[in-house]
């Protein structure tokens, strides 16, 4: 991983590409809280229905036009929107903007106290089919919006870290202390243990530190908006039966205080690479917190990050040029053996309640898991990921929850001096473990969590890292016919 001075040096003396016609941007927010409740908020192994929302969720679109190419980054306060409706959002920004449906790339912010939104409209009980055209409505009218608003425009990019709220949350246990997993076998780590310091080894992982944010003025130096970027997972801890944005939509609250913003200034907060990291400092008893406490703690010192990286911005150029490529990467899908499925079926047969309370914690979970897998007419999934050049910063998109290895990796090999790499883009499909990962099992690595092939993160690794090779050779051309 570079580090965060490095990045700072680095961005003083590369020279970012120019583009002849000025740069125009714009940014807004849409209201998609449910108007409907009692509704689930899904996330977890059973109901979890909210009464009444605690703060609103939104959808926040960035446009950015080069007078050639325009690209939208937009953020949904949803556990993991599906790619369906996201593509139903894309088709109706498009069609009222014209803006190409692959230069829009749209990612969730995986709140577990969101609404559950269902993948086609009409589907799922009678509140979760009403949400789906709120949804879908709104983030279509913050793309349409933030177009709409497009003014000249100058962007300047950083980075700065909060290393003391990120987490890996895959551990080693000692010696005689893992349980058997749902399969009934045993896993060398374990997701979330306890915090116990007779049961922690240490951590099966690194984290990401680092926010990297994309800072946004207007011609005469005003803030307009603030992209940023944390590999961090939702913090939780809400007060109970209410929808939240989570940290996400907290930060979002802050900025304008510390960017000095006006009513009109958006800041977007989007999830990283944070399959593996969340905000439990295991091995450390943090003082009992009240709900919602730990939300703005976390966003308070995000915010503040924010900040400083904005500080480091020297200069804030209006000649950027832009660029943004899709790839669809055919993928299979995880099938389970004989003896699995076998397994399974024995497992969802027993019915005595004493017998049922000696299996494994989730066994009859993951065995229905099991035989929806085997059951899966399709063999494979076909998942967008994109990559975005904005002068010399690149963003990748993917479609998981992208284990924190992955974003790392992708940051030290990008040809770029500064990348971003988001999670849960234009869809969700599951976690993205590494291959290394995968043989320790846990939680994120089970079939049924995990959906996909084994080494899909290095397939989805190499061809992001050509697909921003391409668009490095775009910003060459683009300095030399500058010059």
């Amino acid at each position: 991983m570079k580090p965060s001075a490095l990045f700072a040096a680095a961005l003083a003396f590369i020279p970012l590409a120019t583009n002849a016609a000025p740069l125009r941007a714009g940014a807004a927010v849409s209201d998609i809280t449910p108007k409907q409740f009692p509704i689930n908020m899904p996330g977890g192994f059973a109901a979890n229905m909210a009464e009444r929302a605690h703060d609103p969720l939104n959808a926040r679109a960035l446009v950015l036009d080069d007078g050639t190419t325009k690209i939208v980054m937009a953020v949904v306060d949803n556990l993991g929107g599906a790619q369906e409706p996201l593509d139903e959002a894309k088709g109706i920004a498009s069609q009222r903007t014209g803006i190409p449906k692959d230069h829009m790339l749209i990612s969730s912010t995986h709140s577990h106290s969101a609404a559950a939104l269902s993948a086609h409209p009409g589907e799922g009980p009678a509140e979760v089919a009403a949400y789906h055209k709120v949804f879908v409505d709104g983030l279509a009218d913050a793309i349409v919006r933030a177009n709409a608003a497009l003014q000249p425009a100058k962007l300047g990019a950083a980075v700065d870290p909060l290393p003391d709220e990120v987490f890996n949350r895959r551990w080693y246990l000692k010696p005689g202390k893992m349980p058997l997993n749902p399969f009934g076998k045993m896993d060398q780590v374990k997701m979330n243990p306890s915090n116990r310091p007779d049961v922690l080894d240490h951590p099966a992982g690194p984290t990401d530190p680092d926010i990297t944010i994309l800072s946004v003025r207007d011609a005469k130096s005003k803030a307009l908006a603030v992209f940023a970027n944390y590999s961090l997972h939702y913090v939780g801890a809400i007060p109970p039966k209410q929808i939240s944005a989570d940290y996400f939509g907290e930060f979002a609250r802050l900025m304008p205080s510390r960017m000095h913003g006006d009513e009109h200034f958006v800041a977007i907060m989007s999830n990283g690479a944070s399959g593996n990291i969340n905000n439990i400092p295991f091995g450390v008893v943090r003082p009992p917190r009240e709900p919602f406490e730990q939300v703005r703690i976390v966003a308070g010192k995000a915010a503040d990050t924010a900040w400083r990286a904005e500080q480091k911005i020297e200069h804030y150029r209006d000649d950027l040029s832009l660029g943004m490529l899709q790839r669809e990467i055919t993928l299979r899908y995880r099938r389970p053996t004989p003896e699995e499925v076998a397994n399974a079926k024995d497992i969802l047969a027993i019915k005595d309640e004493e017998a049922i309370k000696k299996l494994p914690a989730l066994a009859q979970a993951y065995a229905q898991r099991t035989l929806t897998a085997a059951d899966r007419k399709e063999d494979t999934v076909t998942v967008k990921i994109q990559a975005i050049r904005i002068g010399d910063l690149a963003v990748c998109g993917i479609p998981f929850e992208t284990f924190v290895e992955t974003g790392l990796d992708l940051k030290k090999r990008s040809p770029f001096p500064q990348t971003m790499v988001i999670g849960l883009a234009n869809g969700r499909i599951g976690y993205l473990p590494t291959p290394e990962q995968h043989k320790l099992g846990g939680y994120e690595t089970w079939l049924g969590t995990n959906h996909v092939q084994e080494d899909t993160s290095v397939i989805l690794t190499n061809n992001l890292l050509e697909m921003l090779a391409e668009l490095r050779k775009g910003v060459e051309r683009s300095v030399i016919s500058n010059q």
